[in-house]
């Protein structure tokens, strides 16, 4: 569809009862207040947002939506994984409690990964429940974070273990704020955007091989590889909206992935993005190890990734890592364990994702050692 801001998107999450509209192109900020007027009963909003990005962008939303007559309050939490904890929630709850937010209003959470979920888990918790809304600002979060309705905060045993599934009323991904994101940051967002490719859509893979390195300068482009990302996702969440089977396919490369993100303290050594980029590449790896795919099936993927200047190895993270066996360990406190037993994303080729929990622990530690030393 086309309006003044150019062409937009919509993907439709179609969750019965409760289904949302993730609507994706530039200029939404500038449009913000005619998305979100008619989920409102009042013309109010509470906005849980971060210090860089209310310094980029926030004038910009309040001005989209004072065009519609709706006044906007913020709160502006500080940057960084160490945010999405409890000392910031309970902030963020007491904030909203303070703006007297009814259960018929609105949040807002404006920014990357770590903003949208623990904005959206205030509002499953505040009051039982109040509806919000998604406005991300990163490309990880447009993808991948934003939709879908996990929430949470992480704990000192692992990252997201402490959260709720509570949907957001809609999203608005607009991909002109993508400009302003640093080189490394838009590549941590590529990673989600590949792993869409890498578990269920060869043919989209192969569009982001042709595409990929000058994604980051072509709008059009851009925006149909967010806008398939995204209904991908969707596609899977309506199936599995709280992962009992099918939606743990999104996390190919994640199980890797959270175990370097726990070694790294969760810190800049490691973004969330480079770490599935990283655990994709483990992932196809393994895969080949255990006679699932060809040689050349990881062969491509971190063929692709290098072309795109990405991580690939456990090598490429700077600093020192604890060895296989301790990541090992730290790969068992992920959310996937059942029963005590890992479960792993693995595949039969680029588009050919499957579970499985049948992964001899020395495979995995020698995918590990050989990626340290690569």
């Amino acid at each position: 569809m086309r309006d003044e801001a150019g062409p937009l998107e919509t993907v439709r999450v179609n969750l019965p009862g409760r289904a949302y509209d993730v609507r994706i192109g530039a200029g939404l900020l500038e449009r913000a207040g005619a998305e979100i007027a008619p989920l409102l009963g009042r013309p109010r909003v509470t906005v849980l947002t971060e210090e860089r990005v209310a310094a980029l962008h926030l004038p910009a939303l309040e001005a989209g939506l004072a065009a519609e007559g709706i006044e906007a309050v913020s709160l502006a939490l500080p940057p960084g994984e160490a945010t999405k904890g409890w000392t910031q929630l309970s902030r963020a709850v007491d904030w909203l409690l303070e703006q007297k937010v009814e259960r018929g209003d609105v949040v807002l959470a404006f920014g990357g990964g770590v903003i949208g979920d623990l904005a959206g888990f205030a509002a499953a918790v505040l009051r039982r429940g109040v509806r919000f809304v998604q406005v991300p600002t990163t490309l990880l979060a447009q993808v991948d974070s934003s939709v879908g309705g996990k929430t949470g905060i992480n704990a000192a045993a692992g990252k997201n273990l402490i959260g709720a599934f509570h949907q957001p009323s809609l999203v608005l991904a607009d991909t002109a704020l993508l400009a302003s994101l640093s080189r490394r940051d838009f590549l941590a967002g590529y990673g989600e955007v590949v792993k869409y490719g890498l578990l269920g859509d060869a043919e989209f893979f192969a569009r982001l091989e042709a595409a990929g390195p000058r994604l980051h300068e072509d709008g059009a482009a851009l925006i149909a590889a967010v806008t398939r990302s995204v209904e991908m996702k969707a596609e899977i969440v309506v199936r599995d909206e709280t992962e009992q089977g099918d939606r743990a396919l999104l996390n190919l490369g994640h199980t890797f992935c959270h175990a370097l993100e726990a070694a790294t303290g969760y810190s800049d050594r490691l973004l969330h993005g480079e770490g599935v980029a990283i655990g994709c590449a483990l992932a196809f790896d393994l895969s080949a190890r255990l006679g699932l795919c060809s040689q050349e099936e990881p062969v491509r993927v971190r063929a692709h990734l290098a072309a795109m200047g990405m991580k690939a190895d456990l090598s490429d993270i700077p600093g020192d890592l604890p060895g296989p066996e301790v990541l090992l360990g730290l790969m068992g406190q992920d959310k996937k364990v059942v029963a005590g037993r890992l479960r792993f994303v693995l595949a039969r080729g680029i588009g050919e994702a499957f579970v499985t929990a049948d992964v001899p622990a020395e495979a995995v530690l020698a995918v590990l050692g050989e990626s340290a030393l690569a």
